[in-house]
């Protein structure tokens, strides 16, 4: 894959409104991928945030491997932060997700409450483009007050949602960094959806995702495209989808684009299988895990 440019100019805005917005802030709610923990942490966050509560959502772990979200979450707990597995649209999300606010604040609302001051705890939800953080917020506030998209960069300022008498949430705009030198971490964001397709070439992009499912989980992903197999280049592996889907142009010309497209809403659907690409180790650095189920 190509080297990317994908650092917006409005995201050096976001950052700097980022930092003075903290001033307001108790708690900070951060937003991740399940499926590329470790890709969508924007690594600013940890200087950024670093004097500030923090808890940590797992998001869309329903597309995630269970054992390795599992995993993430003894990792970050051995480094003090609160994380928890997290499914937007799940019938006891609202009350699971307050209740963890409230819990990473609660020694602030003590100290109030022990002047007699009943506080309003107010939290930034902060996360890289397309990891749910409007949806989240929308989830638990129960109505549409933050704009939602399936595309990254829809949320473009700050939005505060009431969610109770004594919790507070600022939506803020999703925040790339302005440099990525680690190019696989590159492509698990844009399998994801946090990079614009319009600025990738897709059918590259779907071609490397096939290949990367095809090692981590062959027998799903050969019986949702059944032309595939093991020996398969990248190339090949996007023929054989059209292959299998009866994508073809005029005179038996393979429709490529067409294909490329479908792997990348069928895989952010969640219709291929449950993948987490990424998993901590005791070096933090990047492996890969499967659980071999399809959806």
């Amino acid at each position: 894959m190509q080297n990317i440019n994908w650092y917006p100019g409005h995201m050096a805005k976001t950052r700097r409104q980022l930092e003075e917005d903290l001033k307001l802030i108790d708690v900070v709610v951060e937003i991740v991928d399940a499926r590329a923990p470790s890709a969508c942490r924007n690594p600013d966050f940890e200087q950024l945030f670093k004097n500030k509560r923090r808890v940590i959502f797992l998001n869309k772990s329903d597309l995630a491997s269970p054992p390795c979200t599992h995993e993430w979450m003894r990792f970050y707990a051995k480094q003090g932060i609160s994380a928890v597995e997290y499914v937007s649209i799940g019938g006891q999300s609202k009350k699971l997700a307050i209740t963890e606010i409230e819990r990473a604040g609660e020694d602030i609302l003590e100290k109030y409450k022990s002047r007699g001051i009943s506080k309003t705890l107010r939290a930034m939800v902060v996360g890289i483009p397309n990891v749910g953080k409007s949806t989240f917020t929308n989830r638990i506030a129960g109505t549409s007050k933050a704009q939602v998209g399936d595309r990254p960069g829809v949320t473009r300022s700050k939005q505060w949602v009431k969610i109770s008498p004594y919790l507070e949430l600022m939506d803020t705009p999703g925040m790339l960094w302005a440099r990525m030198d680690d190019l696989r971490s590159a492509h698990h964001l844009a399998y994801i959806g946090s990079i614009r397709d319009d600025i990738l070439d897709v059918e590259e992009l779907a071609a490397d995702l096939l290949a990367e499912l095809m090692a981590l989980c062959p027998d799903a992903l050969i019986r949702r495209y059944s032309k595939l197999s093991q020996e398969m280049s990248p190339a090949e592996l996007l023929y054989g989808v059209c292959a299998s889907r009866g994508f073809v142009l005029s005179k038996g010309v393979y429709d490529t684009e067409r294909a490329a497209r479908i792997v990348l809403d069928e895989f952010r659907a969640g219709k291929i299988a449950r993948v987490t690409f990424e998993q901590p180790t005791d070096e933090n650095e990047m492996a890969v895990q499967y659980e071999g189920k399809d959806i």
